[in-house]
């Protein structure tokens, strides 16, 4: 009984001490400090709020006058900005060309590159393309700057084009119609400033042709996402701008990507407070976890994005497969679409099928920053899926990580003569879209890239990758060590390696049951041994 009181006593005694440790700890975790990377990024973003803005664009004269068209307003902006133009012709955004690539067939989206959404903007003849160019009229005119910095949302298509219709009307009220017109774009003209989420994904959001289907990271609920969505976008958060991260020199915007890398590399600011800001690394450094956590073991051959963006999609859908062979059919002699489960369209008369999909898991792939891309000019092997846009780079690169990827699928025309990927015309009154005549569309789109057709064509499976870094989740979504180090994990296609947790060395775990099991039979003799001479000894 004395013995029982002892151990009943010992006990409470202990679980209360680890009730104890437990509380202390609590107590400390909240207390900790954060990883450092994690804090050197807010010293990073110290005065991110301030207003760097130092002129009232509406009290300057040269923007108060009443514009006849969107090159006047170019003209006045540049007669303060003077070296402006000239900077951004010098940009992709303008020029549409990977400056890096063979000058005979550069690629670019007014080259000879090819996608497998809309397949190619046919050196910018393809006028539904250039919409979304930053000239006013496509390339044909001069730089609209109010692309990029325009603060008010406004027509000035519409506009310009009512002031023309007006000013050949004759109608006794078209000077005074004409006068408010131009107020009303004289006002917009004057309400400029940097570049906003809403300026940026005008374009960006709905590039391949509607929102979301190119980028599963990039859709209009980025406009204003909460941190759930964003952690570094959310407007209940840190509310960043894209610029906040796609720094701006000379007008050349840090990140893009054709085969040259969206940066040369992994700096944080605290080694360079000068460089762009378009790598996680810039603001967190590249040990961005607690001092000693095994997780910062993982940043050389891991990408920030692999654990911090688990899923893609997450508010809006985003097409995930596209199948160009079953365009052209007809109802009635008419066009027509379907639409799906998700309120989007799963048959288009003018593309043909497609599917589209939400919170979608990345694919995962080494990735060292540039894309291996095919052209209209290269041959290809139909005989298997072409990847028109795929990653550089292998586990043997140190420029290389473990990236997440949305990975489009499709199947679109090819040469079956040449054994290259055809472009045709798609909008326009003798593109596709209007015509439904894809031996037209092909040979006006050669034609566009003064490149040869046959004249027999047919479909191929391709393949086309998008690097995929926003949507960054809150750090308590990110993904737990399980995700990828299990037998199914996320990285169960990714071979070539040695994986924990994934991996199996025959040999070795052999050699580790047989451990395991020696331990217990060990035990096991053990416990028997002691409980036979127990027994033995109360007989004596």
């Amino acid at each position: 009984m004395k013995n029982e009181k002892q151990f009943k006593k010992r006990l409470f005694s202990g679980l209360l001490a680890l009730c104890l440790i437990g509380a202390a700890f609590s107590v400390y975790a909240e207390k900790a400090p954060d990883a450092p990377g994690l804090e050197m990024a807010r010293q990073a973003q110290q005065g991110m709020a301030a207003n760097w803005t130092t002129a009232d664009h509406s009290t300057f004269q040269p923007l108060k006058k009443k514009f006849a068209t969107g090159e006047e307003i170019t003209e006045a902006c540049i007669s303060c900005h003077s070296e402006a133009d000239d900077q951004v012709h010098k940009t992709l955004h303008w020029t549409w060309l990977d400056p890096a690539s063979n000058p005979e067939y550069p690629k670019g989206k007014a080259g000879y590159s090819v996608n497998n959404f809309c397949i190619s903007a046919n050196a910018m003849k393809d006028k539904k393309c250039s919409t979304c160019h930053v000239g006013w009229n496509g390339k044909e005119e001069k730089v609209n700057c109010l692309t990029c910095h325009g603060q008010e949302k406004f027509n000035f298509t519409e506009a310009f084009a009512d002031l023309k219709y007006f000013a050949e009307s004759g109608d006794e009220d078209a000077e005074m119609i004409m006068s408010d017109i131009q107020e009303g774009i004289a006002g917009a003209a004057q309400k400029v400033g940097l570049p906003t989420r809403d300026n940026c994904g005008a374009c960006h959001f709905y590039g391949g042709g509607g929102d979301g289907v190119k980028h599963g990271d990039l859709d209009s609920s980025l406009s204003r996402p909460d941190k759930a969505l964003d952690v570094h976008m959310g407007v209940d958060g840190q509310d960043f701008q894209c610029t906040r991260c796609h720094t701006t020199r000379n007008h050349q915007i840090a990140g893009r990507v054709y085969g040259t890398p969206a940066a040369e590399d992994r700096k944080s600011l605290i080694e360079d407070d000068l460089m762009g800001k378009i790598m996680c690394e810039s603001c967190h450094t590249s040990q961005p976890h607690k001092a000693d956590e095994k997780l910062n073991d993982h940043t050389d051959k891991v990408a920030c994005q692999s654990c911090h963006i688990p899923a893609f999609a997450r508010k809006l859908p985003t097409k995930m497969w596209w199948d160009w062979s079953k365009a052209g059919k007809l109802k009635d002699g008419k066009p027509y679409s379907v639409e799906g489960p998700l309120g989007k369209e799963e048959y288009m008369s003018i593309k043909g099928e497609m599917k589209w999909a939400k919170d979608v898991v990345p694919e995962y792939l080494w990735y060292n920053g540039s894309l291996k891309t095919v052209t209209a000019a290269e041959k290809i092997d139909p005989k298997r899926p072409v990847q028109v846009a795929w990653p550089s780079g292998s586990q043997d690169d140190p420029d290389a990580r473990i990236y997440p990827f949305k990975i489009h699928k499709g199947i679109q025309p090819y040469d079956t003569e040449q054994n290259a990927l055809l472009t045709p015309l798609l909008s326009g009154p003798y593109g596709y879209w209007t015509t439904f005549d894809w031996q037209s569309a092909f040979v006006l789109g050669a034609e566009a890239l003064n490149l040869p057709y046959s004249g027999k064509y047919d479909f191929v499976k391709t393949d086309y990758v998008f690097p995929t870094t926003h949507m960054v989740a809150p750090r308590e979504e990110a993904l737990s060590c399980e995700a990828c180090h299990a037998r199914e994990g996320r990285l169960a296609q990714l071979s070539g390696f040695y994986m924990p947790g994934r991996d199996r060395f025959q040999l070795l775990d052999i050699a580790g049951w047989l451990l395991i099991l020696g331990t217990l039979g060990g035990v096991t003799l053990h416990a028997l041994g002691r409980y036979v001479f127990r027994k033995n000894g109360k007989k004596k």
